[in-house]
């Protein structure tokens, strides 16, 4: 018999800057992928292993589906053997619409509504209680006109009891006020005018400027509106014509936007109000209807106060409590409510109970192991951070108990508190264990220690990665002279990448929260001049007490304005505040590290000065690939031009006239030192360093870019394609050439797709900015990142209703000595490793 293949066989590996590699990923095993960031292990994972594995299994559908979904393009790799169906769960999950609750998106709130239909206790019209009966859980599950008909005991009323689709508020069960959203929106007047000094003519109204509502002016001049006086100085009369005015129409003369003229044009009236509404109901693209947004604030429906559902289904009750009041506990406290609603059935509806909550609990043990107790199911999706999101796709991946698929997990550990890593990696060992393959890329080590094997991308990044330098079990791995991540398994590396300060600062930030979420009243201190870290469960408080307070707090203190209502004090010197988040950097790839930042606009003077280009009168827009003058005529200075082949996927290729060099000819003759412009953006930082030796705008760009470890990207590299560190640093450029001392960097989760050498890199780059005189405070889980702060603020002691306080603060070197929250122990005993 033959033996069934126990890997996957990769050859020719090309993806990116994967140098032609060859590889084998063991087959129904744990893989940890490592590497540094832009070393290639996305490359290799999402690539190669996730675009093969899906594709693969979507072509093998019909084409009238597969028409329906979007494939991928076959990777540029010579061979891929024994790989099986993929799936992915991404570094950056699509964000949920309104719409999308914790309950909904676990699923688990489709069994409560099941528990309520069949284990809940009715209401008759007349106000008397059923009790729960398996009489009304067999009526309700009857199809038809049968289904649901109740005649209650005591008053003989006969009335439909409420269906599990009666409680969605997706569905039939939304309240009829606001939808089913739990909110509704008004527009707000006050954004109607922009400037009431301006007259309509320059632009007093705000929502006139929305499109195709640009000569409504003219329209109101025709009503008898005066236009070209200060909108303040118009009577009562003129103003309600321009905010409430009626829809009629007047003939005038028009001139569009190319300048025709059409005499006695029918023009429609729309006043400020009709155009904002109007606008939101045809406007189709993103883009506009986050413009039209601004115009609208949002309040708690005053219908269902925020429950999504018709009022009438509140009645109904389980373990004594409606289901908006279940919806409302987390999910930590779900198993009492589940204890409450058995005790209250009879013995005969146990075995019906027990199989509904057997769903129930399968649906709830994997949040709960992932460290999500504290999410309430009645959360907004669209409110959960990346990692929040994350967990909740792996914990819906595990319950449906697949075999024989390829999960590829990129960056799981984000926003993982160290005690929850052994709950992720138990996840980890059921999805093996149902007989699945399992591809993992991460940087904690303890999930890349935990793995039946390692593959180690390498030695560098960008062009000096993109190789196969270390592989095998983990302690193989960590005994391999050419491992970089090796030094961290076996306990040899070093942690501290800075002198971490051993005086106290000069100056605290000093301020004060007060019921605002789970924060009830806390008073913290934060070190100016200094790196602090805060730390804490997912949930602790942590977003709320620095991003959703001290951070609006410093910008309204800076600006005269009222401090944000949950901020008692703030007694702080900082003025500005930059946040850096990992964030990709521009939407497509005509953004190149040339053009975020000056280098690009310096490139194209220098090349417009040069003789052959004043010759031709090319000025600095010629040497632009976004402007015709320069861009390449078949792809339109994209390098790439786009095949629609029928009922085949879209197919992108490298431009066949310029070679995807994005510029046309003509401009590619001009040279400065015997380099084009598309010779100077194929180069790396290194290699253009001492070209541009003696240009001090240039050279200065392409130094900052080295000091923060980002010197082997191409100066032509698509930012967008960049890692989340790389963005990170890109963006910390800007900031590095000037002194920063009433400045508040703050960084969020700032090591999502760091290897350990490159949080050492980071560390570097937020001394710079410290030394310039900045103030740093990053929210992070990384121990790594902890070890390098001056002073930790630990909230806790866990997340939810158990977070909120203060639970540790201090310099890491004291706090470790005497470890007073969970925080700390994890961090100590992390220390302790690498003495």
């Amino acid at each position: 018999m033959e033996k069934l293949p126990t890997q996957i066989e990769v050859r020719g590996a090309r993806v990116h800057n994967l140098k032609n590699i060859d590889v084998d990923i063991p087959l129904h095993k744990f893989v940890a992928v490592s590497g540094l960031s832009g070393s290639g292990k996305s490359s290799l994972a999402m690539g190669i292993l996730y675009e093969e594995g899906s594709r693969r299994y979507l072509e093998a559908l019909s084409t009238y589906t597969r028409r329906r979904i979007k494939i991928g393009a076959q990777a540029e790799v010579t061979s891929v053997k024994h790989i099986p169906s993929a799936l992915a769960l991404k570094q950056r999950p699509s964000i949920p619409s309104e719409r999308a609750t914790v309950g909904t998106m676990s699923e688990i709130f489709n069994v409560i509504r099941l528990i309520f239909s069949r284990l809940g206790s009715p209401v008759c019209p007349n106000g008397h209680r059923l009790k729960p009966s398996l009489e009304i859980a067999q009526v309700m599950s009857m199809s038809g006109d049968d289904m649901g008909k109740l005649t209650c005991p005591e008053c003989g009323a006969q009335f439909d009891a409420f269906s599990a689709e009666d409680f969605a508020f997706n569905s039939a069960g939304a309240c009829t006020n606001c939808q089913g959203t739990g909110q509704v929106r008004t527009i707000d007047d006050s954004k109607l005018i922009g400037d009431e000094n301006l007259s309509l003519a320059d632009g007093a109204v705000a929502s006139w400027h929305l499109p195709g509502r640009n000569f409504m002016p003219n329209v109101a001049e025709q009503a008898g509106v005066r236009i070209h006086v200060p909108y303040k100085d118009l009577t009562d009369k003129e103003k309600d014509f321009v905010l409430n005015g009626p829809e009629q129409k007047f003939k005038m003369d028009f001139r569009s936007g190319t300048g025709r003229v059409f005499h006695d044009f029918n023009a429609l009236y729309e006043n400020a109000h009709a155009a904002v509404w109007r606008s939101a109901q045809s406007s189709k693209s993103e883009r506009a209807q986050k413009r039209i947004s601004e115009f609208f604030h949002y309040s708690t429906c005053p219908v269902c106060h925020g429950t999504r559902l018709k009022p009438e289904l509140l009645k109904q009750l389980a373990g004594g409590l409606n289901i908006a009041q279940v919806s409302e506990l987390t999910l930590g406290d779900l198993k009492d409510w589940q204890q409450d609603v058995l005790k209250e059935l009879p013995s005969d509806m146990h075995k019906m109970a027990q199989s509904l909550f057997k769903e129930f609990t399968d649906n709830l043990r994997p949040l709960l192991e992932l460290g999500l107790d504290y999410l309430t199911l009645s959360r907004n999706g669209n409110t959960l951070s990346t990692g929040e999101l994350q967990r909740i796709q792996l914990s819906r991946t595990l319950r449906t108990q697949t075999t024989g698929v390829l999960y590829i997990l990129d960056e799981p550990s984000i926003g993982l508190h160290p005690d929850n890593i052994t709950g992720l990696l138990n996840v980890f060992r059921e999805l093996v264990h149902q007989g699945n393959s399992l591809v993992v890329v991460d940087h904690n080590v303890d999930i890349i220690k935990a793995a039946d094997w390692i593959i180690e991308i390498g030695p560098g990044s960008g062009s000096a990665g993109g190789q196969v330098i270390a592989q095998g079990t983990p302690d193989q791995v960590a005994h391999d002279d050419q491992s970089k991540i090796g030094p961290y398994l076996n306990g040899t590396a070093k942690l501290l990448a800075r002198s971490v300060a051993d005086q106290p600062a000069k100056q605290q930030i000093d301020f004060g929260v007060q019921n605002y979420f789970k924060l009830k009243n806390v008073h913290a201190q934060l070190p100016v001049n200094r790196l602090s870290a805060i730390t804490g469960f997912s949930g602790a408080g942590k977003t709320s007490l620095i991003l959703d307070s001290l951070v609006p707090a410093i910008q309204a203190q800076a600006k005269g304005q009222q401090l944000p209502k949950q901020v008692t004090k703030l007694v702080s010197s900082l003025k500005d505040v930059v946040s850096v988040d990992a964030a990709p950097i521009g939407k497509t790839q005509r953004s190149t590290v040339a053009t975020y930042t000056s280098i690009m606009d310096n490139l194209r003077k220098l090349f417009a000065a040069q003789p052959l280009a004043k010759k031709k009168h090319y000025t600095p827009t010629y040497f632009s690939y976004n402007n015709k003058q320069g861009a390449c005529p078949t792809c339109g200075g994209a390098g790439v031009v786009t095949l629609d082949i029928q009922f085949l996927p879209d197919m992108q290729q490298v431009c066949p006239e310029c070679n995807g060099d994005r510029y046309n000819q003509a401009i590619q003759k001009v040279k400065w030192h015997d380099y084009s412009i598309v010779d100077i953006l194929k180069m790396d930082v290194r290699e253009a360093l001492p070209v541009f030796k003696d240009q001090p705008r240039i050279e200065k760009e392409l130094q900052l870019l080295q000091e923060v470890g980002l010197d082997y990207l191409h100066l032509g590299e698509s930012t967008p394609s960049l890692s989340g560190g790389e963005a990170q640093r890109l963006k910390l450029v800007k900031h590095l050439n000037r002194n920063q001392a009433t400045t508040l960097f703050v960084f969020d989760e700032p090591t999502i797709g760091l290897h350990p050498l490159d949080v050492k890199t980071l560390v570097n780059v937020m001394q710079q900015l410290l030394d310039r005189g900045a103030t740093i405070i990053t929210i992070t889980h990384d121990l790594n990142l902890i070890a390098n702060a001056d002073y930790i603020l630990d909230l806790g002691p866990r997340g939810g209703k158990n977070g909120g306080r203060i639970v540790a603060s201090g310099r890491p070197q004291d706090l470790v000595n005497d470890p007073q929250s969970l925080t700390i122990k994890y961090l100590a005993d992390y220390l302790k490793r690498y003495e």
